[in-house]
């Protein structure tokens, strides 16, 4: 596992990435603690599938560009949601109406609650 100022570097990179790119509505939750798997999660979002396509891309040059080679990315042919995975930091590009159906960020920023039976 990678020190914390990695993950901090690779979050900043990306955010600037994001904002180059005009992405919009980008929420950064902190995963530490919360999460084994990745420090931190990006959810942002594109105007229309090739928006979402073109700053997934941007993202994706940009970390290999700073020697983080060993990307996961899911969703380009369609560009609806596209999940870029760095290890350190996962980010998801999605269309507005696609965000809005799956609301990851309400998933990960409120508390815990008990399951339904």
């Amino acid at each position: 596992m990678k020190a914390l100022p990695d993950a901090d570097k690779t979050l900043n990179l990306i955010l600037s990435r994001l904002d180059d790119m005009k992405a919009e509505e980008t929420v950064t939750i902190d995963l530490r603690g919360k999460s084994a798997f990745s420090d931190y999660m990006i959810v942002t979002t594109g105007r229309a599938n090739r928006h979402v396509g073109a700053i997934a891309e941007n993202v994706a040059k940009g970390l290999k560009e700073n020697g983080i080679k060993k990307l996961h990315i899911e969703g380009l042919p369609n560009c609806d949601w596209v999940l870029i995975d760095s290890g350190d930091v996962i980010v998801h590009v999605f269309r507005p109406e696609v965000r809005e159906f799956y609301n990851l960020e309400r998933l990960w920023t409120q508390g815990p609650t008990a399951a339904a039976t």
